[in-house]
Parts: structure tokens; sequence; C-alpha cells
């Protein structure tokens, strides 16, 4: 499990519980709408953490967040990740809603220094998921593709190389326990939609997104 850090708070008790358990793995940064009382400086010395694997959840919402200078913020700060990322040597998890115009405007002026990386809880459109699989990076899905169909055709084209399966945990519970809170042990429901989708088995669907999410991250399980 890589658990997602979305404040500097929950990025620190991530990296704990990933010192913790062996089987754990953390990834620290800050959710565009955290951003109030954020410092840069307080995610370096996280970086350095050996269990930490990826930067992140970063990005941009406009979905919440409509102020221009607002989303300007959240702009500066993105770009600001992307270079901590870069000097640690670490890929991106994204969190992009309503915002993939300028998100991936910010990558391709990056595009030499990225890590690779993935962008979670993808709800864009197909030509929105082209853009991100031109710059080298994966596809997150969960719950959403139980329960919603309007994501069906991009699943559909896109190769089994380029996504990953992830909870988003407490969110975003799927089919059939849609009302309660998420747990990583749910995720196996992902799994057999998208096996269902790509007309695979559920053991390809596994053996494959593992060893994605493996050579992503850079972790041995």
């Amino acid at each position: 499990m890589i658990c997602v850090g979305t404040d500097i708070e929950m990025s620190k008790k991530a990296v704990e519980l990933a010192q913790k358990y062996s089987g754990v793995w953390a990834a620290v940064g800050t959710h565009p709408n955290d951003l109030n009382n954020f410092v840069m400086d307080d995610f370096i010395y996280l970086m350095k953490e050996k269990k930490v694997v990826a930067m992140g959840e970063i990005g941009l919402d406009y979905y919440r967040t409509k102020e221009s200078d607002k989303q300007k913020k959240q702009k500066e700060v993105f770009e600001q990740f992307i270079n901590l990322a870069h000097q640690y040597k670490k890929p991106l998890i994204l969190h992009v809603r309503d915002a993939h115009k300028d998100a991936v405007e910010i990558l391709k002026s990056a595009e030499n220094i990225l890590c690779g990386g993935v962008a979670h809880s993808f709800t864009g459109t197909l030509e929105e998921a082209k853009e991100y699989l031109n710059l080298g990076f994966n596809l997150g899905f969960n719950g959403i593709i139980t329960f919603a169909k309007q994501y069906d055709e991009i699943i559909h084209y896109l190769p089994i190389e380029k996504i990953l399966l992830e909870t988003d945990a407490p969110y975003l519970t799927p089919e059939p326990f849609r009302g309660k809170r998420n747990e990583p042990a749910y995720v196996v429901e992902v799994a057999k939609r998208l096996a269902e989708l790509k007309g695979i088995t559920i053991d390809e669907v596994i053996k494959k997104t593992t060893e994605n999410v493996t050579k992503l991250f850079k972790i041995n399980i």
C-alpha cells in the first residue's frame, strides 16, 4: 500500500505508517485546495525518508477553487513541487480536477525533469488522457468505474501497462459497498470491473497493475 499525504500533517502520518509496516510506502504532498498554511520547506526533510516513493498528491483543482488569485497560487505551488520531486528523482501523484489544460501545460514545460507519475482518480476526457500518456504518465482508477460508465471508453483505449488501481479511501467507495467508508480491501472490486472492461481475467489485472505500480514507484514486494 502507498499511503498518500494530502497536507503536511497527513504526509507525516503516511511516513510514520510506512516506517512501521514493511508493506507500506508513503507519498508526501499537499492537495491544491489545502494551501492556506503551506510551507515548502516542511516537505524537504520528508522527501529524504527512504520509504517515500512519490511526491503527491499535488496538482490543480478548479472545481472548488474558482478565484483566479488562488488558482495562480495553485500553479505556483505545483511548479515548486515538481522541482522538489526532480531533486529527489521521485514520480508525481497528481490531483487534477477541472484543470487538465493548465496542468498539462505546466507538465510539458517541465517535461525534461519529470520522473513519471500517475494522474490519480482520473475523471478527464479521452483526449486529456492521451495528453498524460504522451507525457509518460499512468492513469489511476478507483471505485468510480464501478458505477459511472463515462470512463469505459477511456479504459478500453488505455493499454493495461498504463493503468494503476487505487482506493482514494475513505472516499469513492466502489459497488457493492457504496455508502460505506472506503478501505483498501475494496480495491478488488475495481480490479473486477477493470477485468470486465478489458476482457481479461482478474488475475491478469492483478499481475499487470502490480507490475505497473512497482515499476513506477521503484518498490520491491
